[in-house]
């Protein structure tokens, strides 16, 4: 083949490079967004020592070296509707539990932290609905088991008498706004004033002397 008829083919070659340079940069930016969703994602779901926190600027709460984060009364935000079906099939709204305290611990049966934690929550929760007048209430958050079969099984194997709602797919967690005392890891654990309002948060797995930190001086306001 002569050098004249190889030009033109070179010519094509060239003139496909920008066409093919961009189609990797539009490869690479959709790699990059993807990754940007599943590490997202992998925040929320992760089950492990605790997830971001913070405080300072206008957030209005602060975390202490315990890892316990807490907003003064008049800062606090209400929690957002939390609502739907229990792991026993019943339907449960948090806002009717208004005029008490209520705690909410996000778990899952697949996670050791939880699984950890469980026997405080049970002792605690059994310790306050037996008063006479039991001003505190516990509900869970299950999310991320595929069936309620294991989860049933954990609240038995632990003696977890409080109910739970069923949010499998975590659309419960995500309905709390950001720069709140929202949940961001499981276990998380918020605990409500009696206006519905989140007081104090945690985002790691709880003894029952935290447990008892977080909550007892939410009980002792007026």
């Amino acid at each position: 083949m002569s050098a004249a008829s190889r030009a033109p083919q070179r010519s094509n070659r060239a003139a496909q490079s920008p066409y093919r340079a961009a189609r990797a940069v539009r490869a690479r930016r959709r790699a990059a967004l993807a990754a940007g969703a599943a590490a997202a994602a992998l925040l929320l779901t992760a089950c492990g020592s605790g997830g971001t926190s913070g405080g300072g600027g206008d957030t209005g709460f602060v975390t202490g070296t315990d890892g316990i984060s807490t907003v003064p009364a008049d800062q606090r935000v209400a929690a957002p509707d939390l609502s739907g079906e229990t792991l026993e099939g019943e339907q449960l709204d948090v806002g009717d539990y208004k005029g008490k305290v209520v705690v909410l611990n996000v778990w899952g049966s697949w996670c050791n932290p939880c699984r950890a934690e469980a026997k405080y929550f049970a002792k605690v929760s059994q310790e306050y609905a037996g008063k006479d007048d039991p001003g505190v209430q516990f509900v869970g958050i299950n999310t991320r088991d595929g069936s309620t079969t294991a989860a049933l099984a954990f609240e038995k194997d632990f003696g977890i008498t409080y109910p739970s709602l069923y949010d499998p797919t975590g659309k419960l967690m995500l309905r709390f706004e950001k720069g709140t005392l929202n949940p961001q890891a499981i276990p998380s654990t918020l605990v409500l004033d009696r206006e519905g309002r989140v007081a104090a948060r945690s985002l790691t797995a709880l003894d029952e002397e935290r447990l008892r930190k977080m909550l007892e001086p939410v009980v002792a306001e007026k």
